[in-house]
């Protein structure tokens, strides 16, 4: 969009820039070259897990390529507790529209793998009510390798679409630059202090970047963006930079079957349920989404538990496995506040991230649900994603036992590919550092278009809302700096 404007535009990614020839579907590569801090990025206790992308393209070079739009009640909280303007469904309708050209989002016509299939019979079984996932893919192989880039070009991320777009209308890409600080002085930012680092980790080169330009842009993720800010010791006077920072934290449960499932192959994610959401997100308990996830054989061998023999056998009937994810949808209730970045000593971003009752409630009542729903497909086991157990041969033996595990960090397993908050937008200034399009209230010139501008976490998988936003904002900057 500002490229397209007539802008002269600077792109700076921490990544490296892969593309579909480098893509090949080799675990051990894809984590380490495509992933924060190789794949193992977690919050300060270790106790979640935080999947997100590090290279041109970032999460949308290795998502699962799982589409929604921004729930209506997301929007109407937004409004009516941040006051955020001109962002209800009717105003958002156009652009919403535009993204799912742009990125080819359409449905899933091929049938679903059995992984997903197994969520559908055992939702079905259950008269659970669900739906299809839309895919931003064109002329897929259905590999299912979605999570290590996509080495057919099908996957319609940023990678392949808008980022292509804005170099053909001028823009300059710098990879492999990690930002340090914007410098600022009387309320405008004047400067960009960076450092070239090597492809596959933090290492220095010893080579320095600095940018001078009109207007920043921050588009780092909901880690990366509120910790430049802090940083850069930008004017926060409600101190609210970093904190609120929400990840759909999400637990799991792995299912035995007599069948061949091989859940590493096949569109990972083509079936959801919407029926445990909550109601009133303010005042229900937490409320979750259904999902399935791939299981690749190292990611496999990251989820399962146990340790020698156990895990070994576990591994062994990885192609009889399938699985069910709960997104528990954190940031609405007052007892669900997310988490806060941070900065390490080495100057890297990280998150503290506080689980409260409230939400250990959702994990427990998250794990009933899927185990139910498993029995329900036909599994002959079930084994909740946890450390206490090694799995039930029955619905009657888990209803029993699973309301008695530990709940608490590094027993239950979390995980989190969403990650969203940390620079809110909004009229309310006393709970955003945004206004509603984006522009930070205390500098003139940066834009945030991000999934950190969003004041809870979304509520279902977030790429479309981050496009969505990410366009309404930069046309609006494009306007202000463009005004012809």
């Amino acid at each position: 969009v500002l490229a397209e404007s007539g802008l002269e535009v600077i792109i700076v990614e921490e990544g490296p820039l892969k593309s579909t020839e480098d893509f090949k579907l080799i675990e051990s590569e894809a984590y380490q070259s495509l992933y924060q801090e190789s794949m193992a990025r977690v919050t300060k206790d270790g106790g979640i897990s935080i999947l997100q992308g590090r290279a041109v393209g970032g999460s949308t070079t290795v998502n699962w390529t799982a589409t929604f739009e921004t729930p209506q009640k997301s929007l109407e909280h937004w409004k009516n507790k941040y006051g955020l303007m001109a962002a209800s469904k009717s105003d958002l309708s156009q652009t919403f529209n535009e993204q799912k050209v742009i990125y080819n989002v359409s449905d899933w016509l091929i049938p679903s793998n059995k992984n997903n299939e197994k969520l559908k019979t055992g939702l079905e079984s259950l008269k659970i009510p669900y739906g299809a996932i839309q895919r931003n893919v064109k002329n897929c192989a259905n590999l299912g390798y979605c999570g290590l880039g996509c080495p057919v070009g099908a996957k319609q991320g940023t990678l392949l679409t808008t980022i292509p777009s804005a170099m053909q209308a001028g823009a300059t890409l710098l990879t492999k630059v990690r930002v340090k600080k914007l410098l600022h002085n009387n309320g405008t930012i004047s400067e960009l202090l960076g450092y070239a680092i090597k492809s596959n980790s933090q290492a220095k080169t010893g080579v320095k970047v600095s940018i001078k330009a009109k207007h920043f842009v921050l588009a780092g993720g909901a880690i990366g963006s509120p910790a430049i800010v802090k940083a850069s010791k930008l004017d926060d006077p409600n101190g609210i930079v970093g904190k609120r920072t929400f990840l759909h934290p999400t637990v799991g449960v792995a299912a035995l079957h007599d069948e061949i499932i091989n859940p590493f192959y096949g569109a990972p994610q083509t079936t959801y349920s919407d029926a445990f959401q909550a109601k009133n997100p303010q005042t229900d308990p937490v409320g979750y989404k259904l999902e399935t996830a791939p299981l690749h054989p190292i990611l496999a061998a990251n989820v399962l538990q146990g340790y020698g023999q156990d895990h070994s056998l576990q591994m062994s009937k990885l192609k009889n496995c399938s699985n069910i994810i709960a997104l528990l949808i954190d940031g609405f209730h007052e007892e669900s506040q997310g988490g806060q970045v941070f900065i390490r000593s080495d100057g890297t971003p990280g998150l503290e991230y506080e689980f409260t009752e409230y939400m250990w409630d959702g994990v427990k009542r998250a794990y009933l649900t899927m185990t139910e729903v498993m029995f329900a497909s036909g599994a002959t086991r079930v084994n909740p994603i946890h450390a206490s157990t090694s799995g039930y041969s029955s619905w009657g033996e888990a209803r029993k036992r699973i309301p008695d595990l530990a709940y608490e960090m590094l027993e239950s397993r979390l995980f989190a590919a969403h990650v969203m908050g940390g620079l809110p937008f909004g009229e309310d200034q006393s709970l955003t550092v945004c206004d509603s399009y984006g522009n930070y209230r205390y500098v003139s010139n940066l834009t945030v278009v991000d999934g950190s501008i969003f004041p809870t976490s979304v509520g279902t998988n977030p790429q479309l809302s981050i496009y969505t936003f990410a366009t309404r904002n930069a046309r609006n900057l494009a306007k202000t700096l463009r005004p012809s």
